[in-house]
């Protein structure tokens, strides 16, 4: 076997790895007053431990397995339906992080500093993006809403849990980013 072929399939169970990754991550709720998963922490594993280009290519099988029907979502859930219901576009919205986070890998490097901003960063497209599909879609079926309103829903009671889940990515990223080639 050729080191092409070799490094390919490496890749390639890579990228599968950390997609089921990510499933397993969707599917831990933490209860709190408003309970959250864990996807977001497996979107900034992919890319922090992958690069840029197999942890975007992680990201998007990871939402492909879902948009077929996989049940890889939160609550065991997968279809197109998820994706197109009101917090589809959080779902979405993790390749848009994926990919600014490969972004600023590709024009700054790996280094410890850019890897965190780009997870901030990519925290705030994926927020970002999935707001405003939420406020769309909600607008066309229940009327009218503010920004600070779907904020509050959506996003708020979410930026500390998502900011521990940066800082425990960046944490594994550090200790097994070594052993990842």
């Amino acid at each position: 076997m050729d080191a092409t072929r070799t490094v390919n399939v490496r890749a390639m169970c890579y990228v599968g790895v950390f997609a089921a990754l990510m499933a397993v991550c969707s599917w831990i709720a933490v209860p709190t007053a408003v309970p959250f998963t864990l996807q977001t922490l497996g979107v900034f594993l992919s890319v922090g431990l992958l690069g840029g280009k197999l942890g975007t290519a992680a990201v998007a099988v990871y939402v492909l397995l879902g948009a077929f029907g996989l049940p890889v979502f939160a609550n065991f859930s997968g279809g197109i339906g998820v994706l197109l219901s009101n917090t589809g576009g959080y779902i979405i919205g993790f390749i848009f992080s994926a990919l600014a986070m490969w972004a600023m890998e590709r024009l700054l490097g790996r280094r410890t500093w850019v890897l965190l901003a780009s997870m901030l960063a990519g925290l705030v497209i994926c927020y970002a993006f999935g707001t405003a599909w939420f406020m769309l879609l909600y607008m066309r079926t229940d009327g009218p809403v503010g920004l600070a309103t779907v904020l509050g829903w959506c996003v708020f009671p979410f930026v500390v849990p998502d900011l521990l889940k940066i800082l425990l990515a960046m944490t594994i990223t550090a200790r097994l980013r070594p052993y990842v080639r």
